[in-house]
């Protein structure tokens, strides 16, 4: 067996294998021996049948199928060995060639396409802008409230007022609704119905008309857990059975509040609960600041990489794998769709392969571990290492799995590189700010 590859051009070559009988006789021979032994042919004892007829029976399709492992075997080898970078993989050159089997040797020819040469700059990437969200002192209010409401208490209060919370049960017979839910007079839509309210006191039934009580029906819906087609049932009036009304009061700033909150003495005074809940609303918003960093920087790479692609190749590959089975103009299609991911590929390869990030088996398994470990502890679980063990060993036995999660390493390094080796601009931004640009003006 012989293999050589002879250059096209800087993006185009061909693959020659030339396969000669010797190659593959001796275990055709023995498959066809073992077909023998096996066969149940009409007419024959078992182990009887004569081997010229499994030959005849066999023989053709048996050669293909160890032609065929022997090729992909060595082409697998060659290009490793000899270090030829590709893209996709080898492709017949023929798709319709028709082998002569009994000849003594035969010749296979692949397209291949190389994978580019470029210089890659980071340089590039200087007017990339690492966001770094800062909660306004709004945000950070609502947050220190919201802690407070959550670990203050309920005082009983005779007539609503804003903020009062109001547990009730509505009722609506044609609609069968009867439903307990909780609402806040600044719910409501109409400050008729608001009036009102302030007025009324627990133990009683009220009546209001429903499509003016909520503000809005996602309002509504989500307060009466109600589905699209259950509200739009509801006409009419709805009948109010009042149960409760609470006043939620907020939890005092003093030192026994701060340790349910943090580690004992870490938070003293509400200067150091506010730093506190500001540092932590900016790891909540880091994830969403890192990622359009990662798009901003993809985005860039693509654009100021310059490369030519091997196109032509690229879409007989896409033709050629594609499960569905496209034509020439749905591969060209198909082909524009892909191109920047290509691109992108090849790029984030380059910087991989020179800059030594590739994950070894050790750091994913270390970094499914960490994982695990988090979403338990959101939970309120504390795992023992070899619940944590099994658990990883689980995940990592499942191909889906191990590519998600060697995906999301990478991301990590990636980021990890750019932030440290790229001159990129940081900038300071507000929350609100940041979703505008990172999603758009909402409308």
């Amino acid at each position: 067996m012989e293999i050589k590859h002879k250059k096209i051009d800087d993006l185009n070559g061909v693959i020659i294998i030339t396969i000669n009988k010797n190659d593959y006789q001796e275990n055709v021979l023995k498959i066809l021996n073992d077909y023998k032994r096996k066969a149940n042919i009409p007419g024959f004892r078992k182990g009887h049948v004569p081997l010229g007829l499994i030959k005849k029976k066999y023989q053709t399709a048996i050669i293909v199928d160890e032609a065929n492992k022997l090729i992909t075997s060595k082409l697998h080898d060659y290009l490793k060995n000899e270090k030829i970078d590709i893209l996709g993989n080898p492709i017949p050159k023929d798709l319709n060639n028709k082998i002569d089997w009994k000849l003594e040797s035969n010749n296979f020819e692949f397209d291949i396409g190389f994978t580019p040469n470029f210089e890659l700059k980071l340089s590039n990437l200087k007017n990339v802008i690492r966001y770094d969200i800062d909660p306004d002192k709004k945000m950070v209010s609502e947050q220190m409230l919201q802690l407070r409401n959550q670990y203050g208490k309920l005082v009983s209060r005779k007539n609503p007022e804003k903020d009062f919370e109001i547990t009730a049960n509505f009722k609506n017979e044609e609609s069968k609704l009867n439903t307990l839910a909780t609402f806040k007079l600044n719910d409501l839509k109409d400050s008729k119905n608001i009036k009102k309210l302030k007025s009324y006191s627990k133990g009683k039934v009220y009546e209001f008309e429903f499509k003016s009580f909520f503000k809005d029906e996602s309002l509504a819906k989500q307060i009466l857990k109600l589905d699209e087609g259950k509200i739009d049932e509801i006409n009419g009036n709805i009948f109010i059975d009042i149960k409760e009304i609470n006043e939620r009061v907020p939890a005092v700033l003093d030192q026994t509040f701060f340790n349910k909150l943090y580690e004992l003495g870490s938070v003293k005074n509400e200067n150091d609960f506010e730093n506190k809940i500001k540092d932590g609303l900016k790891n909540q918003f880091k994830p969403q600041s890192d990622q359009k960093l990662l798009n901003d920087i993809t985005e860039c790479l693509i654009e100021k990489t310059k490369f030519k692609l091997p196109e032509v190749f690229l879409k007989k590959w896409m033709q050629v794998s594609s499960k569905e089975g496209i034509n020439e103009k749905q591969s060209e299609e198909e082909y524009k769709r892909s191109e920047k991911g290509i691109r992108y590929q090849i790029i984030e390869s380059k910087i991989i392969r020179e800059n030594k990030l590739e994950s070894n088996s050790d750091e994913l398994k270390q970094f499914a571990s960490n994982m695990v470990k988090n979403q338990m502890f959101q939970y309120g679980q504390i795992p023992e290492e070899k619940q944590i063990e099994g658990i990883v060993s689980n995940i990592l036995s499942k191909k889906d799995e191990v590519k998600r999660i060697s995906d999301q390493l990478m991301s990590q390094k990636l980021l990890k590189f750019y932030k440290e080796k790229a001159p990129l601009k940081a900038k300071k931004i507000s929350f609100n700010d940041f979703i505008e640009k990172a999603y758009g003006k909402s409308k």
